[in-house]
């Protein structure tokens, strides 16, 4: 089992949006690292500007910083 990819305060969004509202954010930052499920380390995300936090796996985060390339 590997470990986590993204550091916390990372900026990403999300690859699949198919169950989320469009009102939903677009863009989230990382503030925690959770245990892994199905095979894929899960972090805990915020948007502050629209208060909005969720959990997501790894498989379906991208970072958005300038610069970094996503792993997978």
């Amino acid at each position: 089992m590997r470990d986590h990819t993204f550091p916390i305060g990372l900026s990403v969004r999300l690859k699949d949006r198919t169950y989320i509202s469009p009102g939903a954010a677009e863009t989230y930052r990382i503030t925690a690292k959770l245990p892994w499920t199905s095979n894929w380390p899960q972090y805990r995300i915020r948007n502050d500007e629209l208060g909005q936090e969720r959990v997501s796996g790894e498989d379906n985060l991208e970072p958005i910083e300038w610069g970094m390339a996503s792993p997978h």
